[in-house]
């Protein structure tokens, strides 16, 4: 690498980083001081803490490369770990909101301070591809925290979070809920670019795949509604075993969020308390949910494979392209993710624009769809950075193409998220698939 290379990528690596710490300080402007302390679920974190793990990761990433980085503060580092055995005992993550010092101001001050070393550190170093790849996972695990501090400001606030900015989106006159045929045969899934991924996403391994349909749009609310008005909460016959005991015990009678006002359906969200929107894709439901509703309309969800071929495979020309639409990143006219600043899901039909080949649309943004597939290792899978993904391979299922909480760098075709199987304060739908 050139003297000319290294600066360049630096000055590149210094730009992701700074818009980065920029959108974290976004998401968080509005707030009151109280709002940074409090833990409403024992899933959710408070904003303080957000806002110092994602400082915190940094110094565990600047440790890794240089064996003399010294932490800030082993209190902070006790209390902002989240699940690192090698930096020490993690802090119980259902009490991060009893813990009053370090304070909001602390937090901020320690927030700035990272900003200056991370800087310090890319400017002074000599980095080489390795190193400047575990600075970028850095700023991609930021994106992570920043679409959870989202998830969590909606369990705190709801309707009470102010965003900085907040764009409009008009609903979309019904359109024709169909599905689409997707031709089988050998499929590579995986990430194909040259850009960053996750280890999870790699390597390319060549699938089988029969013929399936898949369809057009995420599930709506109105076609859930139905499924709930025909009993679907009431039987156990549509739901796997743990998932029936999950509506058993926590009383589900709807997605959540979803409150009845004078018998009618509404939803207390970002955008307010308001009566249930037809046309948007359902939103918050776990994977139980989902599969009970395909199993009620005599259909499947789509295997994580059945997904990406959908998504980002182009059959006349016999290429997989980063994301349905192509290769060019996304745009408010293609998508709905965090830059949208819509703050809700959008009405089906809303991004003609970003279509896939197949037909699908609304495959990036909005929410994150179920699929059936197990979170594991790809064969030949090679973990990338100890403790942060291979951890977590049981027990979860994998959903698939981001949510209008998603940072726009942060998504791809072949991202992989995952959750376990009864969560759903995340913003997580689904659609549905069949054989052929």
């Amino acid at each position: 690498m050139t003297a000319t290379t290294q600066i360049e990528e630096k000055e590149s690596l210094l730009g992701q980083f700074r818009e980065t710490r920029k959108r974290t300080l976004e998401i968080v402007k509005n707030l009151e001081t109280d709002d940074y302390i409090v833990q409403t679920a024992f899933f959710m974190s408070p904003p303080k803490w957000h806002i110092g793990h994602v400082s915190w990761i940094y110094e565990a990433i600047m440790s890794k490369m240089d064996k003399n980085y010294s932490f800030y503060s082993k209190e902070f580092s006790e209390y902002l770990n989240s699940y690192y055995q090698q930096f020490g005992v993690p802090h119980d993550k259902g009490l991060r909101g009893v813990v009053s010092r370090p304070t909001v101001d602390q937090i901020f001050q320690y927030f700035n301070t990272i900003n200056q070393r991370v800087e310090k550190f890319i400017q002074s170093k000599a980095l080489n591809d390795e190193q400047m790849k575990l600075i970028t996972i850095g700023f991609h695990h930021e994106c992570q925290h920043q679409e959870l501090l989202v998830y969590d400001l909606q369990h705190l606030l709801a309707d009470q979070y102010r965003p900085q900015t907040r764009n409009e989106i008009k609903g979309m006159p019904d359109v024709e809920k169909k599905s689409v045929h997707v031709r089988g045969g050998l499929y590579e899934i995986g990430y194909n670019g040259k850009g960053f991924c996750y280890d999870i996403e790699l390597p390319q391994h060549k699938v089988f795949l029969n013929d399936y349909r898949i369809d057009v749009y995420p599930i709506t609310n109105q076609q859930y509604l139905e499924f709930m008005e025909d009993g679907g909460y009431d039987t156990y016959k549509y739901w796997l075993s743990d998932g029936w005991e999950k509506v058993k015990k926590n009383q589900w009678e709807a997605p959540m969020y979803w409150e009845k006002i004078n018998g009618e359906w509404n939803v207390r969200d970002f955008a307010g308390v308001r009566k249930i929107s037809p046309n948007e894709p359902v939103c918050h439901v776990s994977y139980y949910e989902a599969d009970a509703y395909c199993k009620w309309a005599g259909k499947r969800l789509p295997t994580e494979a059945e997904w990406e071929k959908a998504a980002c495979w182009n059959e006349e020309k016999q290429v997989k392209t980063i994301y349905p639409w192509g290769n060019e990143r996304p745009t408010t006219e293609k998508c709905n993710l965090f830059e949208s600043h819509y703050w809700k899901c959008a009405d089906i039909g809303t991004f003609p624009e970003g279509s896939s080949v197949s037909g699908c649309q609304q495959m990036i943004g909005d929410v994150w769809e179920w699929t059936s597939s197990e979170f594991t290792g790809y064969p030949g899978f090679k973990s990338g950075f100890e403790e942060y993904n291979d951890k977590w391979f049981t027990n979860q299922k994998v959903l698939r193409g981001g949510s209008f909480a998603t940072p726009e760098m942060s998504i791809r075709g072949s991202y992989r998220n995952f959750f376990r199987l009864d969560e759903r304060w995340l913003f997580s739908g689904f659609r549905c698939a069949e054989d052929i």
